[in-house]
């Protein structure tokens, strides 16, 4: 299987990887600072076309909304549109998937991105195409089974949660971890996307010697709400701390829980290697107490403050992220190639024009990534690809661990 996605930019795209080494990501932030695609991009498009993104809250999924909040502000009000999920969406569904369709009531709607891609995308996809056949519906990060929205959306978009469980694991050993921490509840489990990269987080741990342990936290979209679910967090990870000690590393499967599990670590020990969907805007700035008003938009100045914050904490070489964050790119970069394929510049299931797309806003990534492939029926997706950056370890200097240039064995690809 061919993996390198990174090879493949290189190939496509004008615009240069920087190198996988262990160097600092941040060099330039002052005179020579990286173009946004805000100062570099066409912005003007044949005739009347809009494009729909639909996100969760801020306070759920902030990363997501501010990638369709930057795209707008590129492209203009009148031409992007915009709307929000409920955050109890499981709860919700019908006012969910009601809110997704009502974007094809636009006569001018070319395409409909949705990220992350909750329960009721897939029906609401269906709907569309019912009404719409001509709207691009295209789904980043979805919650559903894989083959069940491909068949219902144009293109799907998610973290390479395989090659993930395995790099993870592989990242915490080589920083010195014996213990793997995984934080989830119920809901999340029964995705399978996230059993899956469970499965292979467990087999990569007994690979290299480490203990896999699972711990449940309270569901933010249940009736104690984000507020009850941090709050959980806070009060278990002093005592997590002393059951599985300072060389544990922990991971959850939550935005919400992700602020007070960093903020706890950061005080009582342990090891962060990313989050679900990495970010350094996730839980970050919230867990050190830092503004990042200045910086909004220039994912180089956010990483060096957040970094600068985490070493004055005495977290050197305990935290990572990727160095730009996954949703804010996915949301952003998949209404890009769904613009750009309206145009005519771009084909949409070409994983080169993807990448293409992606890169406008991570300028400085290295990613990887392959089509998904379903580990029962070994069946390939051809309209559904999963995507990796690089991970970033916070330090003074930080480094880049080289995920992307790691060559994932192929049993973890089948690992159920």
């Amino acid at each position: 299987m061919k993996r390198l996605l990174s090879t493949l930019l290189a190939l496509t795209m004008a615009l240069a990887l920087v190198s996988c080494g262990k160097s600092n990501p941040t060099p330039n932030t002052g005179s020579n600072k990286t173009e946004t695609p805000s100062e570099t991009a066409d912005t003007k498009t044949e005739g009347n076309v809009h494009i729909g993104i639909v996100t969760g809250s801020v306070s759920q999924s902030e990363d997501d909304r501010r990638g369709a909040e930057a795209f707008q502000a590129l492209y203009g009000e009148d031409m992007v549109k915009l709307a929000i999920y409920p955050d109890n969406f499981t709860e919700e569904l019908e006012t969910t998937i009601q809110t997704i369709v009502n974007l094809a009531d636009d006569a001018d709607m070319k395409a409909i991105i949705v990220n992350q891609s909750v329960p009721g995308t897939t029906e609401a996809f269906r709907k569309i195409k019912e009404i719409r056949p001509d709207i691009l519906c295209i789904a980043g990060e979805a919650h559903e089974d894989l083959l069940e929205i491909g068949s219902a959306a144009d293109l799907v978009c998610n973290n390479d949660f395989v090659a993930r469980g395995y790099l993870i694991i592989r990242t915490a050993h080589e920083l010195g971890c014996d213990t793997f921490v995984h934080i989830s509840f119920p809901r999340h489990l029964a995705y399978e996307t996230m059993s899956r990269r469970i499965a292979v987080m467990k087999a990569a741990c007994e690979e290299f010697g480490m203990k896999f342990v699972m711990e449940t936290a309270p569901d933010p979209t249940s009736d104690v709400g984000v507020a009850g679910a941090q709050a959980y967090i806070l009060e278990k990870v002093p005592e997590w701390s002393k059951t599985y000690g300072e060389k544990a590393a922990y991971f959850c499967t939550n935005d919400a829980h992700t602020e007070p599990l960093l903020k706890q670590l950061l005080q009582y020990g342990g090891y962060f290697i990313e989050a679900d969907l990495p970010s350094p805007l996730m839980g970050y700035p919230g867990a050190l107490g830092i503004d990042l008003t200045a910086e909004a938009g220039d994912f180089q100045k956010i990483l060096a403050k957040v970094e600068d914050a985490i070493c004055e904490a005495g977290g050197a070489g305990r935290f990572g992220t990727w160095a730009y964050s996954y949703g804010y790119t996915t949301t952003a970069g998949l209404a890009q190639h769904a613009l750009n394929v309206i145009n005519g510049e771009s084909e949409l299931c070409d994983i080169d024009d993807i990448a293409k797309a992606y890169h406008e806003f991570s300028p400085e990534a290295s990613w990887n990534g392959s089509n998904y492939t379903n580990a029962t029926s070994g069946v390939k997706a051809d309209n559904t690809f999963l995507v990796y950056q690089d991970t970033y370890i916070m330090g003074d200097p930080g480094w880049f661990m080289g995920s992307t240039e790691v060559e994932v064995p192929e049993k973890y690809f089948t690992v159920k």
